[in-house]
């Protein structure tokens, strides 16, 4: 991703708490201690002013990346997918990422591609309805479902070039909502997974986090490994992927904002 966002002339940036420092850019060195998983904790927006306070080490949610970016005036942000209302199982009736909360209350640029598989998108979609966050198809004319491309909901605007997005943004702006902007774009074609095979890996997750007991944080990192197994690696070729083409999106639409 960092690559990609410097091929595009932008200024790439990667969120975390370092030793109790909210951070917008990471250096070399840190980024290598992170990405080795020692001592790091998952850290959403409500969890940073602890993480700050107890000089901890933090990966970011988008709920928290978007946080930090927004203070650090950081108008763009790229991810996989967003947070969202996950699926009912035997333990859980109803469970919400408090990424849609923060996408409701922060005003940030993001790209992504979509909801994650994993998660209920029909009510992740009426969720972000409800918050007043503002949601734009980047050359397709529905949601995509972050493995796939195919999930049959029809997005009612979208865009065909960076440009557009920039002065769709520029527009929010101007009427100063305090309010996410999410931009969704499909994987990229040759590696997305069809819709049968993205929903039997995802049925068969949900049934082993069931019986295992699975719940809470631990679920989401859970349901992708599953998946990962139940594809054969496919999915993570996916996410890989389309991670590198939304930072590659986002860093054009960065540019147009700064031209």
């Amino acid at each position: 991703m960092v690559r990609a966002v410097s091929s595009r002339g932008a200024v790439p940036a990667i969120t975390a708490v370092v030793r109790g420092v909210a951070t917008a850019g990471l250096e070399d060195a840190e980024l290598e201690r992170f990405l080795r998983r020692e001592g790091i904790s998952k850290v959403s927006a409500r969890d940073l002013p602890m993480a700050m306070a107890r000089g901890t080490d933090g990966a970011t949610t988008v709920a928290a990346a978007i946080t930090i970016a927004a203070l650090a005036g950081i108008d763009v942000f790229a991810t996989g997918g967003i947070g969202g209302v996950h699926r009912a199982t035997d333990h859980v009736t109803y469970d919400e990422s408090a990424d849609l909360a923060e996408l409701g209350r922060t005003p940030v640029l993001v790209v992504c591609s979509g909801a994650k598989s994993i998660l209920n998108i029909p009510a992740t979609l009426e969720r972000l309805e409800t918050l007043g966050v503002s949601l734009v198809a980047y050359r397709t004319d529905e949601m995509p479902g972050f493995f796939t491309a195919d999930t049959g909901l029809p997005l009612s605007v979208r865009a065909d070039a960076p440009a557009q997005l920039a002065d769709m943004w520029r527009a929010q702006r101007a009427l100063e909502r305090r309010t996410a902007m999410v931009v969704v774009q499909p994987p990229p074609s040759d590696v997305a997974l069809t819709r049968r095979e993205v929903e039997h890996a995802v049925e068969s997750a949900v049934v082993a986090a069931r019986s295992e007991g699975v719940r809470g944080g631990a679920l989401t990192p859970f349901l992708l490994s599953a998946v990962e197994r139940e594809t054969g690696g496919r999915s993570l070729g996916a996410n890989l992927a389309l991670l590198e083409a939304n930072a590659m999106l986002a860093a054009e639409i960065a540019r147009e904002l700064s031209g």
